[in-house]
C-alpha cells in the first residue's frame, strides 16, 4: 500500500500520532500536501530552522525554532468540522526532553477532541518509552521499478538517451535500493558521462550510497563458478534454483543456502562468485555494524539492512561466520541486544517473499541455536570439506595460473590442504620466486593446527548435512585408530 493511502486511512481513524520513517523528507511532504488540498484538511509544517509554516498563508508571527510551540501551534488550526495536521520534521532530535515527550503526549491526547494530528517525519524511529504506545509506525518505502523508469525517463528526453529492452532492465536492476534523489543524480551522471542512461554509473553511485549508510557492502568481482574448483553438488543447487523460471512466482522462490565447513574451504569466495554466475548483485552483511549506542537502535538498524536488501532484490545477501555475527545469544552483557536482532533476522529469514537469496557461512555449528537451521529459513545446508583429489587438481592449475608459475613443476603432497592453503603456497612462491616444493614449508594446514575441531565439524555434519561436493547427504567415518590395547593383543598372538 502506498504512503498515501496509509495515511488517509490512519488520518481518518483519527490516528492523532503518527511516525513517518523516510529520508526523503521532500517527497512525503509533496505527498501530505496533496492529500490534504483533496481532502480539504488544515496542514502546517515545522521544522529548527524555518519555523512554522502554513501553506497559503503568511508566516505566523511566532513562527520559530521552539519545539514547544511548535506542539501546540496545532490546536490554533483546529475547527469543530475540520482535520488540522502539523508535520515536525527531524523532530528526533528534541525527543531527550522531558518537556517536549510531555507535551506531546497531552497533546497526541486532546487530538482525539477537535482532529489534530501530529505528524513526526524522520529517517530513523526513535520514540521515548512515554509515546510509544502513543504513535503508529508508517515507513515511506523506496520507489519501485516503476518509480525507477519514470524518473528516468523524466531525465532522458532527448532520442538515445534512454535504454531500452534488456539493456533497461539492467539500469532498473542496478537502481533497486536506491531513494528517489539518489536515483536521479545517478541517472544525471550517466548522461554527463556516456551521454545516456547505463547501468555503470548507477552501480559506482549506489556502492557510494551502501558505504555512506555502513549498514552492508556491495560486491562486485569479475570471478564466476569456472575460478572456483569443486563444489559440483553445491554449484548445480544454486544455479539451477536461481535460474528456474518458478523464481518469479513469490511461492516458490529459493531462500538460500548455510554453509558449513572448516575456515578456508571457499564458503565466502562461492558466495561472490554465485552473484557473478547467475548476474546478481552480492549484498555483504556486517552484522557489527549494524550495533548502535541509543536503545533500540541496533534493532532498528537492522531492520533498515533487511528493507534495504529487499528494495535491491533480486540480489544474494551473504552474511560471512554468521555464527560470530550473532555472539550475544549465549548471554554477553548486551542486555539481549543480540537475541532480538537475531529474532528479526530469524523472522524474516522464513517469512520474507523478496527475491533475495541468502549465503550464510558458519565454521561452528555448535554456536547456532537448532532454530537457524530449520526448513523454509534455508532451502539446504551443505558441507564443505576438504577438497578430495580431483578438486584439488582443479585449484592447483588455477592458481598456477593465476600466479603465472611452471605448471610442470612438482606440487606438494597435500592430502589435508584447504583451498586458501593451496593459494597461499602458490602466492608465496611466486612472491619469493621459489619452487612450490620450497613455498610449502611457509604453510601449516588448518587440519594440523585444529584437528581436533576439523573432526568435531566432520562428525557434526555426518548424515546431517547435504555434500557440497557429491549429491545427498554428507557421509564421513572417522578413521579407525589401533589402539594400544589391540597392539598388544596382537603382539601376544604372534
Amino acid at each position: 500500500m502506498k504512503l498515501r493511502n496509509r495515511l488517509t486511512e490512519y488520518i481518518r481513524a483519527c490516528f492523532t500520532g503518527i511516525w513517518i520513517e523516510s529520508y526523503e523528507h521532500q517527497e512525503v511532504l509533496t505527498e501530505i500536501a496533496a492529500l490534504c488540498r483533496d481532502e480539504q484538511w488544515q496542514l502546517a509544517t515545522w521544522d529548527i530552522d524555518a519555523g512554522l509554516k502554513i501553506p497559503g498563508q503568511p508566516d505566523p508571527e511566532a513562527s520559530g525554532s521552539d519545539p514547544l510551540a511548535a506542539i501546540r501551534a496545532v490546536n490554533a488550526l483546529a475547527t469543530p468540522d475540520g482535520t488540522a495536521i502539523i508535520v515536525l520534521q527531524n523532530f528526533h532530535r528534541f525527543m531527550q526532553s522531558a518537556e517536549v515527550v510531555q507535551a506531546l503526549l497531552r497533546q497526541i491526547n486532546a487530538g482525539k477532541q477537535n482532529r489534530s494530528i501530529v505528524m513526526v517525519l524522520a529517517p530513523v524511529v526513535q520514540i521515548p518509552t512515554e509515546l510509544e504506545k502513543m504513535f503508529v509506525v508508517v515507513e515511506h518505502e523506496l520507489p519501485d521499478r516503476g518509480q525507477l523508469e519514470e524518473i528516468a525517463r523524466g531525465i532522458a528526453t532527448e532520442a538515445g538517451e534512454m535504454p531500452e529492452g534488456n539493456a533497461l532492465q539492467l539500469v532498473l536492476d542496478a537502481s533497486a535500493g536506491l531513494t528517489r534523489m539518489e536515483a536521479e543524480n545517478a541517472f544525471s551522471l550517466s548522461l554527463v558521462r556516456q551521454g545516456r542512461i547505463t547501468a555503470d554509473a548507477v552501480w559506482e553511485l549506489k556502492t557510494q550510497a551502501l558505504k555512506k549508510s555502513g549498514l552492508l557492502s556491495l560486491y562486485r568481482g569479475e570471478d564466476d563458478f569456472s575460478h572456483l574448483g569443486g563444489l559440483t553438488a553445491l554449484k548445480t543447487f544454486c544455479r539451477r534454483a536461481l535460474q528456474q523460471p518458478s523464481c518469479d512466482d513469490p511461492r516458490k522462490r529459493p531462500r538460500g543456502v548455510l554453509l558449513l565447513s572448516p575456515p578456508g574451504c571457499g564458503k565466502s569466495h562461492f558466495c561472490k562468485a554465485l552473484g557473478q554466475e547467475v548476474g546478481r548483485p552480492v549484498l555483504n552483511l556486517d552484522v557489527g555494524n549494524l550495533l548502535g549506542s541509543l536503545v533500540g537502535q541496533s534493532e532498528a538498524r537492522t531492520r533498515q539492512a533487511l528493507s534495504v536488501i529487499e528494495a535491491m532484490a533480486p540480489c544474494v545477501a551473504m552474511i560471512d561466520e554468521v555464527e560470530k555475527a550473532f555472539s550475544g545469544l549465549n548471554g554477553n552483557g548486551d542486555s539481549g541486544v543480540s537475541s532480538r536482532m537475531f529474532g528479526t533476522f530469524l523472522s524474516w529469514l522464513a517469512d520474507h517473499q523478496s527475491d533475495v537469496f541468502v549465503v550464510c557461512t558458519a565454521n561452528d555449528v555448535s554456536k547456532l541455536p537448532p532454530e537457524f537451521g530449520r526448513s523454509e529459513r534455508f532451502d539446504g545446508i551443505f558441507f564443505l570439506d576438504l577438497p578430495g583429489l580431483e578438486q584439488k587438481n582443479q585449484i592447483w592449475e588455477q592458481y598456477i595460473r593465476l600466479f603465472g608459475l611452471n605448471p610442470e613443476q612438482e606440487r606438494p603432497e597435500d592430502t589435508d590442504w584447504t583451498g586458501a592453503e593451496i593459494r597461499s603456497c602458490c602466492r608465496l612462491a611466486g612472491l619469493l620466486d621459489v619452487t612450490l616444493l620450497e613455498a610449502r614449508l611457509y604453510v601449516v594446514p588448518i587440519a594440523v593446527t585444529a584437528a581436533e575441531s576439523v573432526e568435531q565439524l566432520r562428525t557434526w555434519a555426518n548424515d546431517r548435512c547435504l555434500d557440497a561436493d557429491r549429491p545427498g547427504i554428507f557421509h564421513w567415518e572417522s578413521p579407525r585408530r589401533t589402539s594400544r590395547r589391540s597392539i598388544k593383543h596382537l603382539s601376544s598372538i604372534n
